[in-house]
């Protein structure tokens, strides 16, 4: 059976191993008959909704439930597009998203006081769906959408990122012959929906028969005994997870035995935390990922068996690797730019892509979809050694927050709307960020940034300045202003 759509990884797999488990979540196991059932109850719910209207792009508002998993392939089961929305986000920026998506319908599982006009498909919806009649014809092809996630936007708006089908099918394939699988392996899903590797690890395990495993979010606080108790084979999520665990003294020698694949991507890999979690994981192979939403996870890096033929890097991180089959890339002027069957379309809006493409060696200026072979400008800096990447930071105000992509831009947009607020700067150091403002804005400004941003992008202190210090090309001196809100000798 060729596989044209990410449905059809799953399709596949639920008429080969109808009776393995194909999800987990907490108490609730599914087999893949049974999920495979479960989906074709919920899209035929999605079409009674619409009155046999077949969607273009759904909403997802779900936590870590068996709604979201079901309700994200009854999306994919019909040939829509699912957009993740985030329950811990304010209620005001899954609005803007799903405007900005241009959602035919929400659906929820039991959020109803935050989706009022959704679709509700929570526990008891779904003990009650009936059997479903689906018409012929639901598949998707491979210009279609496969998913559209959201990205902090410098403007203060969220950027729509979408992928087709012809850009995740190949990585999905790529991932089946990377990282071995099939019944009996136990994939987990640490990543919420809105973040893409969420995506490596449902369609790894769907793609092969193996079983998706979700923990809780309290579970994720101790990751060890979680992969433990649960007999994970497969670990993926952002390196952070490491230092939280080894402060824990979760890391102990030999503590992880059974875990045979270890991946981290969402933030930089260092050297040490690799060591620990090796340390603790010995039977596993550890992979350092690399890849911006807009090219899902599009290179990586495998540690050698032993850590004394680890490389050696200026900055103390792991190498990012070498791109995945498929994937070409350049680097000009220190810039990581890249293209290949994963590279996204471009954004939702034209707009955004402006500037963030390279065409016939020219920076694409227009506000309008990029020729399929320009280069995408990742903004992340890299060194080539030794054959391989090795990530060195970025070229402009975006960073890693506990995984998710933050535009320093997007925090510092909302803040000047604040009523009161003249002028603001969000500076990070070390994962935290602090902000500067002038103006006389009213009490509860983070009360006000809450409104409107996730809780990862509020600053952990806002401080007013009576003035925001200039360089000697008048523009904002950022350094001096970082050095003074952290406290540090400039430079």
């Amino acid at each position: 059976m060729t596989v044209t759509s990410m449905f059809g990884w799953f399709a596949r797999s639920a008429a080969e191993f109808p009776g393995e488990t194909a999800l987990e979540v907490g108490a609730e196991r599914l087999t893949y008959a049974e999920l495979s059932e479960l989906v074709d109850r919920c899209a035929g719910r999605i079409l009674e909704r619409l009155e046999g209207r077949v969607p273009g792009r759904v909403g997802l508002l779900c936590g870590r439930t068996v709604s979201a998993y079901a309700g994200y392939l009854s999306i994919l089961r019909l040939g829509a597009t699912p957009v993740p929305l985030n329950l811990g986000f304010p209620e005001a920026r899954n609005a803007a998203i799903a405007r900005a998506a241009a959602l035919d319908l929400v659906v929820h599982d039991g959020n109803d006081h935050l989706a009022p006009t959704g679709l509700d498909l929570g526990a008891r919806a779904l003990a009650e769906l009936p059997p479903a009649d689906l018409p012929p014809g639901l598949v998707a092809g491979p210009d279609d959408l496969a998913y559209i996630l959201f990205t902090s936007g410098s403007t203060g708006t969220p950027k729509g990122v979408p992928l087709a089908h012809r850009n995740v099918v190949p990585f999905v394939g790529y991932l089946v012959g990377r990282y071995p699988a099939g019944p009996g392996a136990r994939i987990s899903q640490a990543a919420e929906l809105t973040f893409d590797p969420s995506v490596h690890d449902m369609f790894l395990a769907w793609a092969t028969g193996a079983a998706l495993v979700v923990p809780s979010r309290q579970e994720l606080l101790a990751p060890v005994e979680f992969i433990n108790r649960k007999a994970l084979t497969h670990w993926y999520s952002v390196p952070s997870i490491i230092s939280s665990a080894d402060r824990l003294g979760e890391l102990r020698p030999g503590r992880m035995p059974g875990l045979r694949w270890s991946m981290f991507a969402g933030e930089p890999l260092t050297l040490g935390q690799a060591r620990a979690w090796r340390a603790a994981a010995p039977n596993s192979e550890l992979d350092n990922i690399y890849g911006p939403t807009e090219l899902a996870a599009c290179c990586d890096y495998r540690l050698p068996a032993d850590p004394e033929a680890w490389p050696s890097t200026a900055n103390g991180t792991v190498p990012i690797g070498v791109p995945y089959t498929g994937m070409e890339h350049v680097v000009v002027d220190g810039e990581l730019l890249m293209r290949g069957s994963q590279r996204f379309p471009g954004y939702l809006d034209p707009a955004d892509n402006a500037g963030r493409f390279l065409v016939d060696g020219e920076v694409w200026r227009e506000a309008a979809t990029p020729p399929g072979d320009a280069w995408y400008r990742t903004g992340d800096l890299v060194e080539e050694r030794d054959g391989l990447l090795v990530h060195c930071g970025r070229g402009d105000q975006q960073l890693k927050i506990r995984g998710y992509r933050v535009e320093l831009g997007e925090i510092e947009a909302v803040m000047r709307e604040v009523r009161g607020v003249r002028d603001a700067v969000v500076a990070a150091h070390e994962g935290e960020l602090r902000a500067a403002y002038t103006g006389a804005a009213e009490p509860g400004l983070l009360d006000a940034l809450a409104v409107r941003l996730p809780a990862y992008m509020i600053p952990n202190l806002v401080e007013h300045f009576d003035e925001l210090p200039m360089n000697f090309n008048g523009k904002i001196d950022r350094a001096l202003v970082t050095a003074v809100l952290f406290d540090r000798e400039e430079g």
